[in-house]
């Protein structure tokens, strides 16, 4: 394997389903532990590292909607969600000895400190890893958003996205067995042939700013390192294909 990654300032978007592990809701530390050392193995190979993480596990805002609550209000505790999973992710970093800061888009001085571009830039340049919380700051936009959102204003090379699945697939590989699996897509075909990827608002936001969407599986070891270095099973979206 290539020493060199490929990429040198990545933001790497996790759902909040992923910290579950093997539970049906909350977050699960062993597995928190494990995707923090596999992001310490990154930021070891010199990749600057940031994060966003989706608050499923504990509060997804439209089901919250669908059961009555208003939609914008539902999106707040959404949102706050968030902010508790960041910390999680802050708390296992720093057990393995990455220096890492919460930046969150709804200010709460008291935890993490408020979203500023310039002083997460130079948290990255100093080898920190930042893990935006609290999506956009704004209701009706998903984490998917927020991570292209924060991906563009890093200037990152690329956002990677941890999933359940080892790439994309034409339908879900847990429920249709002969779904196929793709190597690499164009943005235009995710939006065309409505694949499940991310948001359109999320895509149209990569697609803008060229930066691709590098899509793998979050619960397979070592998976995010070798993808850093362009190999590894995963799915590479851009223009170009």
């Amino acid at each position: 394997m290539s020493s060199t990654p490929k990429y040198s300032r990545v933001l790497l978007k996790v759902s909040g389903e992923a910290l579950m592990g093997e539970q049906a809701f909350g977050i699960d530390i062993a597995t928190v532990d494990r995707i923090a050392a596999d992001v310490k193995a990154a930021a070891a190979a010199d990749v600057q590292i940031c994060m966003v993480i989706g608050g499923g596990n504990i509060f997804r805002g439209l089901a919250g909607a669908a059961k009555g609550i208003e939609r914008a209000t539902a999106d707040y505790m959404g949102m706050l969600a968030t902010v508790m999973n960041a910390l999680a992710m802050q708390a296992a970093l720093e057990r393995v000895g990455v220096e890492s800061r919460v930046q969150s888009a709804i200010p709460m001085s008291t935890v993490c400190e408020p979203y500023i571009r310039r002083r997460a830039i130079r948290h990255m340049e100093k080898g920190r890893v930042v893990i935006f919380a609290a999506g956009t700051g704004n209701p009706f936009f998903t984490t998917d958003t927020a991570a292209a959102l924060r991906a563009a204003e890093m200037n990152c090379d690329a956002l990677l996205k941890g999933t359940q699945v080892d790439g994309v697939y034409s339908a879900d590989p847990k429920k249709v067995a002969d779904a196929e699996r793709y190597a690499s897509l164009s943005y235009h075909d995710v939006l065309s042939r409505d694949l499940k990827v991310m948001d359109a608002a999320a895509i149209s936001i990569s697609r803008e700013n060229k930066i691709p969407i590098v899509v793998f599986s979050i619960h397979d070891k070592g998976t995010l390192v070798a993808v850093l270095k362009g190999e590894g099973r995963a799915t590479v979206i851009q223009d170009g294909v």
